[in-house]
This record gives C-alpha cells, sequence and structure tokens, in this order.
C-alpha cells in the first residue's frame, strides 16, 4: 500500500471511531452511567452460565489484559519492526511509549464520564476504578492491534495466521470483562473504538511526521524475481547443434 492510501485510510478510520465512540460516551452520561440496551441482559447470562472450566479460563485470559503481558507484546511490536539493533530499541520504546499516553488518556476519559461498574454481587473476579471505557479491553485492543501491524509489515503473507490469533485474544479479553461480570458491555464496546481510534492516529501521525520511516516499515520484503529480460524462455530451450563436417 502506498504511504498517501495509508494515511487516508487511517485519518478516515480515526476519524470514524472518533465520531462513533464521542456519540457512545454522549449517550452513557446522558443515561448518567445507567446500562444501556442489552448491558444488563448479557450480565444476567453471563452470571448464570459460570460453569468451572469456562470461569477459570475467562479469568485466566482477563489477567493477560493488563500488567506486563501487554506491554511485552508491544516492546515484541518494536523488535519485529526494527531492522538494526538501533531501530529495535527505538521501535520498541515508541510502541511502549504508544500504549502508556493511551492508557493515559483513556484514564481521564474514564475520570470524567465516572461510570459506576455492574453490582458486585456479580462480580467474579476483581476489578477497581470506573467503568468506561475497559481498561483491559482497551490495552490489549492496543497492544495486539500494534503487533499485528508489525507482523503484517514484516510478513504480510505468512503473518495473517499470528495475526487472527492476536485479534481473538484482543476481542476475547474484552469479552471476558462481560462475563466476569466487572463492565457493561457498552464500555467494552468503548474500549474497543478507543483502541481502533488510538491505532489509527498513531499510523495517521507515522505516515505525516515520519514518512521515511514509515515507508521502511510498510514496505514489503519480498524478494523481486527476474525480470523479463533477465528470464530464460524455458518454452524454446536452446541447445548446441553440433558443426556439420566438412566434405
Amino acid at each position: 500500500m502506498r504511504r498517501a492510501d495509508a494515511t487516508e485510510l487511517a485519518g478516515s478510520t480515526a476519524v470514524g471511531s472518533l465520531v462513533a465512540f464521542v456519540l457512545l460516551t454522549l449517550v452513557v452520561t446522558g443515561q448518567d452511567g445507567a446500562p444501556l440496551f442489552g448491558d444488563q441482559d448479557l450480565n444476567a447470562w453471563s452470571a448464570d452460565h459460570r460453569p468451572p472450566v469456562a470461569l477459570a479460563v475467562a479469568r485466566g485470559l482477563t489477567y493477560t489484559g493488563t500488567g506486563l503481558v501487554p506491554y511485552m507484546l508491544v516492546a515484541l511490536a518494536g523488535v519485529v519492526l526494527g531492522r538494526t539493533a538501533r531501530q529495535r530499541i527505538l521501535f520498541a520504546l515508541g510502541c511502549v511509549g504508544c500504549l502508556a499516553a493511551a492508557q493515559a488518556v483513556r484514564y481521564g476519559v474514564m475520570s470524567l464520564v465516572a461510570r459506576p461498574r455492574p453490582a458486585t454481587a456479580e462480580w467474579a473476579t476483581h476489578a477497581s476504578g470506573w467503568s468506561f471505557p475497559s481498561g483491559h479491553t482497551t490495552t490489549s485492543a492496543i497492544a495486539g492491534g500494534l503487533l499485528i501491524l508489525a507482523v503484517l509489515a514484516r510478513a504480510p503473507r505468512g503473518g495473517r495466521t499470528l495475526a487472527a490469533l492476536l485479534a481473538c485474544w484482543a476481542l476475547l479479553v474484552g469479552l471476558t470483562r462481560v462475563y466476569l461480570g466487572v463492565h457493561w458491555f457498552s464500555d467494552v464496546l468503548g474500549g474497543w473504538l478507543f483502541a481502533l481510534c488510538w491505532l489509527s492516529l498513531s499510523v495517521y501521525a507515522l505516515a505525516r511526521i515520519a514518512p521515511h520511516t514509515f515507508s521502511s516499515i510498510s514496505a514489503l520484503r519480498l524478494r523481486p524475481g527476474p525480470t523479463t529480460e533477465e528470464r530464460p524462455d524455458d518454452s524454446h530451450p536452446h541447445r548446441e547443434v553440433p558443426p556439420h563436417p566438412s566434405p
């Protein structure tokens, strides 16, 4: 993808997701933090369907959405993007900074909205702070998104399976917050929208501010094949014809 096309796509995605996030935030604040349509039904269903195995899996997944794991993933994304040792260090620091800044902005939004969590009687894990947008959801989505972008930039064909697995992980972390009863689904949706907006803004800023760096990242590492002039004509192989004996 050309830099101009990538910049336009990232900018459009950032604007669209930002508008959707702002509208959802206004709806949440307009309802004084009360659950939105479907929120209570999903939480009630989750509370009634928690067998021990599913509960253990959900808790294990939700713990990977915060703390050290997301920062390890974004640091790995920087290592994947870099080609030299210096680039790997710089990209790793940049990705870590991107996640840390996103968490700071999200925390500010969360404090301003100040939405209460579901009733503690429904909780199946520990939680703290306000509810909107979900912190685990936002953090895992940004961490997974950065690593997906890094993998696809360096291995656009072979990395699709890994990218799909990372996307599933990020989605499941968000859903576990509802399943464990500590968030409304609208909190999780807000986290996904916030993460999509932040990732798109990051790509847009990189493409505009550091075009050479963006071009080096987005360039496909494909080995060029021979040109038409260099490619031998296999349909008419050249054979050596022995000289005719002189009479």
